[in-house]
């Protein structure tokens, strides 16, 4: 390999530096460097992978720890590749399943996947990133050629995964097909000869399938770089639309603004570092002063609901947001806009008026939420869901703190 000039040494350490910040695991290390290196002697872009199975339409947060360091390579100059699985979609990622997935149709495949697009833009820049699909080679696969591609991997690296052993530990059964998962997404690496994979952690034995199947493929082998999974609005699990943990990149400023104020205080400084943007020695000095007690929680808290909100919807509405935040729940007035729901019964079930009016989605929701005291009529607390509502034109219902609804009598 040619010298590096002083100058490519100093500019590889930068991006070593910047790429390696927040990461969980780096695999490996020196493999990444080298890429690096390789990129500026040779004038070359990386072509840095993000692999999606689009089994669920809305993107959030959670979503985009990892869209954050895309956004790093591409800043740098470096290709973004986005491989939608819209072939793999159709099995189901096992990872963390107990259970076999029900597979997608074509149809929420494809519609998953143009909104999945359309969002993932509120982080990169769409125009410097080019979408793959992996049905446009995994469809025409003969199957002679996919015998072939089954005979590069060993049963028993499969069954090294996880979820797999965990399910043969507990008798549970595994379809033959599962087992094709973890060995298209490797073979996607080798189509699209990508230099370094991105996932979270979960996503540990799937992008390294990547390596294995370019070695043997005489393809160079890929770096990986994992990114620590979020924590959602619970503090404890993963961040997930199926938990009800989740703030999305489409909620309106008010939402998001309201949501990111409820993360637990010791969670603050993890989401100013994986999700904010806000560089890594603006983060240090953050924490440092929230452990010294110079920054209030929540101030540093409706720093992070600033932040956040004015990512997706720019600094005028996130200024908006937190005026509108403050006179709700420091002055006690409602929003100005309550949306309206018109009902025909006087009296009502409160668990069917909740779901009808669209503050909750389900009436087993609703009746945990009234058990929780987290329903109010006219500002005092529902205490009971087992007896009728009696509707008065012009009264308001909240649940939680940030959602309400005026409730209208149809004439």
């Amino acid at each position: 390999m040619t010298a590096l000039t002083d100058w490519q040494k100093q500019e590889v350490d930068r991006q070593m530096r910047l790429y390696c910040e927040g990461a969980a695991e780096v695999i490996p290390r020196e493999d990444l460097r080298q890429k690096v290196e390789q990129s500026l002697l040779e004038e070359r872009p990386l072509r840095i992978k993000l692999g999606l199975d689009p089994s669920a339409p809305d993107v959030h947060f959670g979503h985009t720890v990892v869209l954050q360091k895309l956004r790093q390579f591409q800043e740098n100059g470096h290709q973004v590749q986005l491989l939608i699985g819209d072939f793999t979609g159709r099995i189901g990622d096992p990872t963390g399943k107990s259970t076999a997935r029900a597979p997608l149709t074509s149809e929420d495949v494809k519609q998953n996947a143009r909104t999945y697009v359309e969002q993932f833009g509120k982080v990169l820049d769409m125009d410097q990133v080019t979408v793959h699909y992996n049905s446009s080679w995994l469809a025409d696969l003969s199957f002679e050629e996919v015998i072939h591609l089954a005979g590069q991997i060993t049963t028993a690296r499969l069954l090294e995964r996880d979820d797999f052993d965990e399910r043969t530990a507990l008798g549970k059964p595994i379809g033959l097909h599962e087992f094709f998962y973890p060995v298209m997404q490797g073979y996607d690496s080798v189509v699209l000869e990508s230099d370094i994979e991105i996932g979270g952690t979960d996503q540990h034995y799937n992008t390294l399938m990547g390596r294995h199947f370019q070695e043997r493929f005489k393809k160079a082998k890929q770096a990986v770089i994992l990114m620590p999974l979020l924590e959602g609005l619970d503090g404890k699990e993963k961040m997930s639309k199926s938990k009800h943990n989740y703030v999305g990149v489409k909620e309106n400023p008010d939402e998001m603004f309201g949501k990111t104020m409820s993360v637990p205080d010791e969670l603050m400084g993890r989401w100013f570092r994986l999700v904010s943007g806000f560089s890594s020695d603006h983060v240090d000095h953050l924490e440092a002063e929230l452990r010294s007690g110079a920054l209030h929680p929540r101030e540093g808290k409706r720093m992070l609901a600033a932040r956040m909100t004015e990512l997706y919807h720019g600094k005028d509405s996130a200024e908006k947001a937190a005026d509108r935040f403050d006179a709700l729940y420091r002055d006690n007035k409602l929003p100005e806009e309550v949306p309206e729901h018109r009902t025909e019964a006087e009296l009502v079930s409160p668990l069917d008026l909740l779901v009808e009016s669209g503050l909750l989605h389900s009436k087993s929701e609703a009746k945990r939420m009234i058990a929780n005291r987290g329903v109010k009529i006219d500002g005092a607390r529902l205490e009971t869901a087992d007896e009728p509502l009696r509707v008065r034109d012009g009264m308001v219902m909240q649940v939680g703190k940030r959602k309400h609804v005026r409730l209208k009598l149809s004439q």
